[in-house]
């Protein structure tokens, strides 16, 4: 089998592949040994259907294009062999197949042409002695105190509140209905979708709901009734509520104050496995300081591998890429499948579309941050050793006892981590790495988001509806 490759653009390398006339006879009077074996005829024992039979009830184009598909899929993985080409993914024709089908002769030697996606080619810039800037994570000494009065909060006593209007910090129980504030001339303002509940608790403390909920609801009465106005962020996640001002009519149904435990010792034995509240700050202390050293790693990484980004010459196949945002689909779905949201909802078929082009750039940096790590570690020579894939693998299995690992896939998967964060660690020593304020390095459009949580308070970081805003 004659066989001429041809280097093309995006990592593909095109192949001509010409097939001797007697493989191509050979395939097609297979595929009529087969169908003989295989069809029921009436009047005929099966496998003892004549041959001209069989080419009357099935047609000859039929059988030519199933010995022409199973002949060029055949002639392929022997190409690639020969060749010893690392094909990614499956071949792509050059030549329509009912084109080739058309001139098909099993008489006569077999030509066609074929594109397939290959391991890409990368060049690398100059990556030693790299000088770059990272945020440096700063450790908060108010962390460990803002963590105390949240136990102190979770664990304190409900009393019903006597002679006093409602004010922060207490516990609510309400009805409430939203709607828009402004409607078409002469039309009434309508209702905002899942913008109401209740026997709905919540606590009276800021960050929580739209900015002005809660404050109007300070001063009020249990059986008072108030209508409070709001408007809803400009970067509000629902488009259609986004910057938009409502009322919202809102029944103070019950009251309630939390009277909160001493914050000594007994109450560090109820909320942690500590016996005194000096060790259980202590504990707190070295898991933030921790916390603020990884993170600094992680944004000297981030740094390091946004440079390699830059550095790196590759052209990436398409096999790669849109397997690439598979993963990163599957991802997403996954996390907003556990948040209880509903992903049929969101990923529909009119949809995908739009959501993978929103992916690709996020899935070619990632190829690129990897493709370069692994270059790097080939051209300096790094690697693991199998004892360290061994600990760590059994580190894995430890923390998901109950996981269900393929052995070789986990085994692959770790050993690809291990070189990555050796690289990488590489990299930073040969590296000069400017540790710069929190923030400072911050896009100006992310500092401008606010999360669903800042809107609506932590509890309502998953939700979707302002009927879910804060979910107890």
């Amino acid at each position: 089998m004659k066989v001429t490759q041809e280097k093309l653009p995006a990592s593909q390398i095109g192949l001509e592949i010409e097939v001797p006339s007697e493989k191509s006879k050979q395939a097609y009077e297979q595929v009529i040994k087969q169908f003989a074996r295989e069809i029921n005829i009436p009047g005929f024992r099966k496998g003892k259907v004549p041959r001209q039979v069989l080419l009357q009830r099935l047609g000859q184009t039929r059988l030519k294009a199933t010995a022409l598909e199973n002949l060029i899929n055949e002639s392929l993985q022997k190409a690639l062999e020969q060749e010893k080409i690392q094909a990614i993914g499956s071949f792509e024709l050059s030549t329509e197949f009912e084109e080739l089908l058309a001139k098909f002769d099993p008489e006569q030697t077999l030509t066609f042409t074929a594109k397939v996606d290959v391991q890409p080619e990368v060049k690398m810039g100059q990556y030693i002695g790299l000088h770059l800037q990272a945020e440096e994570a700063k450790y908060d000494e108010a962390r460990v105190d803002e963590v105390l009065a949240k136990y102190r909060s979770d664990k304190a006593t409900l009393i019903p509140v006597e002679g006093r209007p409602a004010q922060l910090g207490d516990m609510a129980l309400v009805d409430f209905s939203g709607r828009f504030a402004e409607a078409a001339e002469g039309e009434t303002p309508a209702e905002i979708p899942g913008g109401g509940a209740e026997d709905f608790q919540v606590e009276l403390s800021e960050n929580q709901f739209v900015p002005g909920f809660i404050e109007g609801m300070i001063g009020m009465n249990p059986g008072e009734t108030r209508e409070v106005s709001v408007q809803f962020p400009d970067e509000y996640s629902s488009e259609e509520l986004a910057g938009k001002p409502a009322v919202f009519t809102i029944t103070l149904k019950e009251l309630k104050e939390k009277e909160l435990p001493e914050l000594d010792d007994d109450f560090a034995q109820e909320v942690s496995e500590f016996e005194t509240l000096a060790e259980l700050r202590e504990s707190l202390e070295t898991r933030f300081k921790a916390d603020q050293e990884n993170q600094t790693s992680a944004n000297k990484e981030k740094a390091i591998s946004a440079a390699l980004v830059q550095l790196i010459d590759v052209e990436i196949p398409e096999t790669m890429v849109d397997r690439e945002i598979d993963y990163l689909l599957n991802q997403q779905a996954v996390q907003l499948k556990n948040y209880g949201i509903d992903i049929n909802q969101l990923f529909t078929e009119e949809n995908m579309g739009p959501m993978r082009e929103r992916s690709r750039p996020e899935a070619v940096d990632r190829l690129k941050q990897s493709l370069a790590l692994a270059e790097v570690a080939k051209l300096e020579s790094l690697s693991v050793e199998p004892e360290e894939v061994v600990e760590e693998v059994a580190k894995v299995r430890r923390q998901f006892p109950k996981g269900n690992f393929d052995p070789l896939k986990l085994m692959d998967f770790v050993a690809e981590d291990l070189l990555k964060q050796k690289t990488l660690k590489w990299l930073e020593e040969k590296a000069t790495i400017e540790l710069v304020p929190e923030g400072s390095l911050t896009p100006a459009a992310e500092e401008s988001e606010e999360s669903d949580a800042e809107v609506f308070g932590e509890e309502a970081a998953t939700s979707v509806e302002v009927e879910v805003v804060s979910e107890e």
